[in-house]
């Protein structure tokens, strides 16, 4: 049995409930559910339960533009997130519009019947739903896969392996020996965190990463909300911080070097002189060339400080029985070793697209506003900011549908499509230089030269672009003989 809806959004985390939320208030008329594939919702923040997840965009961003963070905390550990995600689906109703265990596998668009065929898998078995327009917020990585380099000697080693991804409540580093590989956002989060209950901690990294520390509480936010309703001082700090990351992206871009200077000597400030920041916090490329990693209350730094953790910057040349032995001849004594190495990207969950019997070859799009693929009619997808926080963008990406639902609905059109007017350079998907990034970029969408296929990737612009810009640019409304009244 086949259910129809206006509106299928695939996926429950930010950009899913986000998405209920705005259909609920800007296009009431449409129903909609959301079809998520895992027993809860939260995405990201029910996936992972390594030691100290948390947040490492302050919650004044990263949280929904309608829903205000109380917390005193601004940068949030991963169970408040869930905690707020939870309450906020609760409270709109949005969890009712939730189908879990449903697992989308492919959707087929007739132009003829002007609907998507969605195929999924529902504790084995195929359920199928038919909808008007198809919203993806299935995040950008695979839940089910890690990036993990493939190291020699892995088997030789007696202690245990886990990558963060997967982390499980049996794995106990109580008083080990713990190795963690990388240095990234995962890293730098499990290190401090770990070194609180383990006997050593060494984070082993090929190459080092920007590292930056911020206070885990916004003094401005807890002072604003004594005085001002909730909404207000939220929407307050919301775009203090906004207008800050905007400054510090733009002023990164434009003078890397000084602010390159800047941060490396504030690591200086922390560990002080005799420290050896050269080697262990100084990256090869400039700021924002990859996403910068946040410290709260310089926790890492802390921990450091007080030897209970330790950086070694070198190259692995195998595994052994007591650990790992790097190319210099060093041994790394370890009980456990994480793979903080990275995620394994991916759009739209690998879920297979077609049009009217075509296949979709997501590498051969090109990204319109950074939501909309060309060619592809009635679809969206979700994808947040590499530079700021992911629900910026998401929000907005939300608001933009329901425009295009409303008008089409007041023109009586039943579908929109971009095209390309005029032909646009390439240029990939997403301009990180970081290993995970590309090494996915090949199968992702292309954005162009050009608006509106070229990303803002600032928020300021993209609230006019798409809360307040025309939505006819290179937008092809139209209305597609039904398939009965062809017939006839």
């Amino acid at each position: 049995m086949t259910e129809h809806f206006d509106v299928v959004v695939v996926g429950a985390g930010l950009s899913g409930i986000g998405a209920g939320y705005h259909l609920q208030k800007n296009s009431p008329d449409r129903s909609y559910v959301i079809l998520e594939g895992r027993e809860r919702l939260g995405g990201t923040w029910d996936l992972f339960r390594y030691p100290g997840i948390r947040s490492d965009s302050d919650m004044y961003t990263l949280g929904f533009s309608f829903k205000p963070w109380t917390n005193a905390k601004a940068i949030a550990d991963g169970p408040s997130i869930l905690s707020y995600l939870e309450e906020t689906a609760a409270e709109n109703g949005i969890d009712k519009h939730i189908r879990y265990r449903t697992c989308v596998k492919s959707a087929a668009w007739s132009t003829a019947d002007a609907a998507w065929d969605v195929v999924a898998e529902s504790e084995g078995r195929e359920v199928r739903f038919t909808c008007n327009f198809l919203f993806m917020c299935t995040g950008y990585y695979n839940y089910a896969r890690a990036y993990t380099p493939e190291f020699e000697g892995v088997d030789d080693f007696r202690g245990r392996i886990v990558h963060p991804q997967f982390w499980t409540g049996d794995i106990d580093y109580k008083d080990k020996k713990v190795v963690v590989i990388g240095s990234g956002a995962t890293a730098v989060t499990l290190v401090p965190e770990m070194a609180r209950e383990a006997t050593s901690v060494t984070m082993l990294q090929r190459s080092p990463t920007y590292v930056v520390s911020r206070p885990s509480q916004d003094g401005i936010a807890n002072g604003l909300r004594k005085f001002l309703p909730a909404m207000t001082a939220y929407g307050i700090t919301r775009w203090k911080n906004v207008l800050l990351q905007q400054f510090f992206f733009r002023l990164a871009r434009n003078k890397p070097d000084k602010v390159k200077e800047r941060m490396i000597q504030m690591v200086r400030d922390e560990l002080g002189p005799d420290y050896d920041v050269g080697t262990h916090f100084t990256p090869s490329y400039n700021p924002w060339d990859q996403r910068v990693c946040l410290v709260p209350d310089a926790d890492l730094f802390q921990s450091i400080r007080e030897g209970r953790s330790h950086v070694v910057t070198g190259h692995i040349d195998r595994f052994v029985p007591e650990g790992i032995r790097l190319q210099s001849g060093e041994v790394l004594e370890a009980d456990l070793i994480v793979t903080a190495t990275g995620l394994e990207l991916q759009l739209i969950s690998d879920i297979q697209l077609s049009v009217d019997g075509a296949a979709v070859d997501l590498s051969k799009a090109t990204t319109y506003k950074g939501m909309m693929l060309s060619d592809v009619p009635n679809v969206a997808l979700s994808f947040g900011y590499t530079n700021a926080s992911w629900t910026l963008k998401a929000d907005l990406t939300c608001e933009y549908m329901c425009r295009l639902l409303n008008a089409m609905k007041k023109r009586g059109m039943r579908q929109v499509t971009p095209r390309l007017a005029a032909p646009v350079g390439e240029v990939p998907f997403l301009d990180f230089t970081s290993g995970y990034v590309q090494r996915a970029m090949e199968k992702f969408p292309r954005q162009g030269t050009r608006k509106p296929w070229k990303l803002n990737q600032n928020y300021s612009r993209d609230l006019m672009a798409l809360r307040y810009g025309s939505i006819d640019t290179e937008m092809e409304f139209s209305n597609p003989v039904p398939a009965k009244a062809r017939a006839a």
